[in-house]
């Protein structure tokens, strides 16, 4: 009796696991069935190719001769001068989160962008950052981070800045055909970089009356429906710079460049390397007789490209000359810096209340306080109780 008993409920969980297996091979069918149906019951439109008779090379003239694909100068990361910030550790110790210094900007460009468009291996495994934001002063190198990254990683360099496109391609047929051609030689031909400067035109709160011929923000709805059509295989990067972000829709803005750098002034350690290598690469000669600490000091507030012009209108070829028996001194230098307007420390504090108004810069307010991860309670009365917060 005993063993019809052991058969028989043998034979029901038999029934049973049989029973189990059909019901869920039929839902994983369904699921699949469901998945591959088309949203609203509309199948997914393929990017149609605007220009399928067209040779690559001949779309790359074409982009040349339009100047929205240029060469890239040539510079290099290490070209973007800037030591390390030693008063960082004792300024958070005081409660007071530091601006990045230079050093720290050369590494996050280097992460985010040379090493992803450089290596294909890397690109596959690292986070996706389809465009990047570089924010800053005039004058502190953004431009040239551009260049530095298309000499790095061997990337073709596109133009798509408010002004550079305004005029050119007109009407709505055309500004799909200009994106269309860029985007599919930037494809083509990866990795490529598309630079948008002033990159806060196309998110513009409000269009100045000077500017509303150019219609800056002609970008903005079809370069956002591009951006998403960018695949994880591809190598195109998207760089905006803006030394000017407040005039942006700041919703939309940080929405379409999910990675934004803020770049500062450089400060005395910075400032003093910078005069250095300046005044070395431009022929001139660094004695005793040329107080760099007291130069650097006095330079406070001035950008690298204000240095720059300094070093270049002081060691003209006549003055290269006389060096041998006439070395320079800080005195020279001074003179020409006291007619430049410097980066007041106003600007660069709007531009860090700025940042800290933004995602990436909320992240970083909680993560120096201290709070990064901790979930906001919600009041009481509110969408799913009071949350008591752990003792």
């Amino acid at each position: 009796m005993f063993f019809q008993v052991d058969e028989l409920m043998r034979q029901e969980l038999a029934n049973w696991k049989l029973a189990v297996d059909k019901e869920k091979s039929g839902k994983s069918k369904g699921a699949a069935k469901k998945k591959k149906a088309p949203k609203n019951g509309k199948r997914k439109k393929k990017d149609k190719d605007l220009t399928p008779d067209r040779t690559s090379e001949s779309l790359f003239e074409e982009l040349v001769e339009q100047e929205l694909l240029k060469k890239a100068e040539n510079v290099k990361l290490k070209d973007y001068l800037g030591d390390y910030s030693y008063l960082g550790t004792t300024l958070r110790q005081s409660d007071i989160e530091p601006m990045p210094s230079l050093s720290d900007v050369r590494q996050v460009v280097a992460l985010y962008a040379v090493l992803p468009l450089g290596s294909q291996a890397v690109h596959e495994k690292a986070p996706p950052v389809k465009a990047m934001l570089l924010v800053g002063p005039s004058g502190v190198g953004k431009k040239m981070l551009v260049h530095a990254i298309c000499q790095e990683t061997g990337a073709n360099l596109f133009d798509l800045s408010p002004l550079n496109v305004a005029g050119k391609y007109p009407g709505k047929s055309g500004l799909q055909m200009m994106l269309h051609m860029v985007f599919k030689v930037a494809r083509l031909m990866q990795p490529s970089v598309i630079w948008i400067g002033d990159a806060e035109k196309m998110f513009y709160k409000k269009v100045p009356r000077d500017e509303k011929e150019l219609d800056p923000k002609r970008l903005k709805k079809d370069l956002n429906k591009i951006l998403k059509s960018i695949r994880g295989e591809d190598c195109v990067l998207i760089v905006g710079t803006t030394h000017d972000p407040q005039s942006a829709e700041l919703k939309s803005f940080c929405k379409f460049y999910n990675k934004i750098i803020l770049i500062p002034r450089p400060d005395y350690a910075s400032r003093y390397v910078i005069w250095k290598e300046l005044i070395r690469k431009n022929g001139g000669e660094v004695t005793s007789d040329l107080d760099l600490s007291s130069l650097a000091k006095i330079s406070d507030g001035y950008t690298q490209g204000h240095m720059l012009q300094v070093v270049l209108s002081v060691l003209t070829e006549r003055r290269i000359q006389q060096l041998p028996k006439r070395p320079l001194t800080a005195s020279e230098f001074v003179s020409h810096l006291a007619r430049i307007d410097p980066v007041f420390q106003e600007e660069e504090e709007a531009l860090k209340n700025w940042y800290a108004k933004t995602p990436l810069g909320k992240k970083r307010v909680k993560a120096s306080s201290g709070k990064e991860g901790e979930e906001e309670i919600p009041e009481k009365g509110g969408k799913g109780g009071k949350k008591k917060g752990k003792k």
